[in-house]
């Protein structure tokens, strides 16, 4: 007799594939290798017109939800809409009832948006693609079309939580979402204490499991820019938005430059912001040592980091709230044997503890960044500690092949087991 086919776990994205989102995509297809069939629902169709390799390995079939209410496909999302009602009729009378909570408390037309996608999905594509269990990235939209489904249908749901989606969510929505949730997971110590504090007394788990990377693809000899000499290139790579204090950026590379230093910076990746920080970078006359690349592939990424003798980010908390957790392109950049110059924010220091794997300094403050970058740079002493410690740390504790497990079993304890292995031949 043919074994059952394993239990199918439902992925609701934000977007699919994003470029900026290499670590949920890397998560899937290690999933995937481990034996877990997957399902996505993407609420959103690709922005960008190329994506990482390993996109292209993941064999998971992708359904996108309708982009908004009033679409061509509003008749379809409304039809679907009340098969969902008429196949669970008491879960969809409360998901609307929920519903109605929720905007009253915030006034947002996307929970009306929400509820109807979560619709589409019990009404339309679970008929056709059944799953056993949800788990949603980000604790915003995606975790509220899980949770509306969860409601409707009855299937349980997870989430994982990763920076601006917690921190800028109205603390009350997120306490609800986690009181409904099998288990929530996300990426830093941080901000597992953050949800802990607003989940109060909810019994369920919170879980830590932080992202890592593809040591495979990052690491190379920790002796390559051990010694450097000018001119120095200097590598960011961030999307232009407040959180990446990339205006602190220039203003320390503005007084590296008053200072006689010969350097290049190279920022990689774009955003909201991308015309105030190249007006920011004329107006402090930094245009012939300043190279904007816009968002690259991957292979273009290593290539910069090869030949970078620094990397440095600005992280601090914007007015919104919005912060980062552990910035992967610290990680990548440490394993690569690139040091790191940042700042002692959020999760930063889980990483990086300063003056052994890197230098931290206090945010939104100029001439300490500029003068952690000039040690980095000048100190070949400090730079070989430092390579040779961070690649350690990096191999040690954000190897994503080994931190996978553990969301494995996350996944194995609600139910969802995984494909066993083929036999040998």
């Amino acid at each position: 007799m043919t074994p059952p086919a394993p239990p199918v776990l439902g992925m609701i994205l934000k977007g699919y594939p994003r470029i900026s989102e290499t670590f949920i995509s890397n998560e899937i297809l290690r999933l995937e290798q481990r034996g877990f069939r997957i399902h996505i629902f993407s609420m959103r169709h690709p922005r960008e017109h190329f994506s990482h390799d390993s996109v292209k390995q993941i064999q998971a079939p992708v359904s996108y939800l309708p982009q908004t209410i009033f679409s061509p496909q509003f008749t379809a999302l409304m039809l679907y809409n009340a098969r969902a009602a008429a196949a669970h009729p008491a879960g969809y009378r409360a998901a609307v009832r929920l519903a109605g909570r929720r905007w009253l408390r915030t006034r947002k037309s996307a929970t009306l948006k929400h509820l109807l996608q979560a619709g589409y999905i019990v009404g339309r594509l679970l008929p056709k693609h059944p799953v056993a269990h949800l788990h949603a990235h980000f604790a915003h939209s995606p975790t509220s079309v899980a949770m509306f489904t969860h409601i409707i249908s009855g299937i349980p749901f997870s989430f994982t939580g990763h920076a601006k989606d917690i921190y800028t969510s109205d603390q009350r929505q997120l306490r609800e979402k986690i009181h409904l949730a099998t288990f929530a997971a996300t990426c830093t110590e941080y901000n597992r204490g953050y949800l802990a504090a607003i989940a109060g007394r909810a019994s369920t788990p919170l879980h830590r499991v932080y992202h890592g990377i593809d040591i495979r693809l990052f690491t190379q000899s920790p002796a390559t820019r051990a010694e450097t000499q000018p001119p120095w290139n200097i590598l960011s790579i961030a999307r232009i938005i407040p959180k990446k204090g990339l205006d602190t950026v220039y203003h320390a590379l503005r007084l590296l430059k008053d200072r006689g230093l010969n350097f290049h910076h190279t920022l990689i990746g774009d955003g909201d912001d991308r015309e105030q920080i190249k007006h920011l970078v004329r107006q402090l006359n930094l245009t012939d040592c300043v190279t904007l690349t816009g968002t690259l592939p991957h292979h273009q990424v290593l290539d910069h980091f090869r030949q970078s003798d620094l990397f440095v980010l600005g992280c601090r908390i914007a007015a919104t709230g919005d912060r980062d957790g552990i910035p992967n392109v610290c990680v990548e950049s440490m394993a690569m044997g690139v040091p790191v110059v940042a700042t002692h924010i959020s999760a930063i220091p889980e990483l990086i503890q300063s003056e052994r794997h890197g230098l931290l300094v206090t945010p939104n403050n100029p001439p300490a960044l500029a003068r952690a970058m000039q040690r980095l740079l000048t100190d070949m002493d400090l730079r070989r500690r430092i390579i040779v410690a961070a690649q350690k740390r990096v191999i040690a504790h954000f190897d994503n092949q080994r931190l996978i497990e553990q969301m494995a079993d996350l996944f194995k304890g609600v139910g969802i087991s995984p494909r066993p292995p083929a036999p040998p031949a």
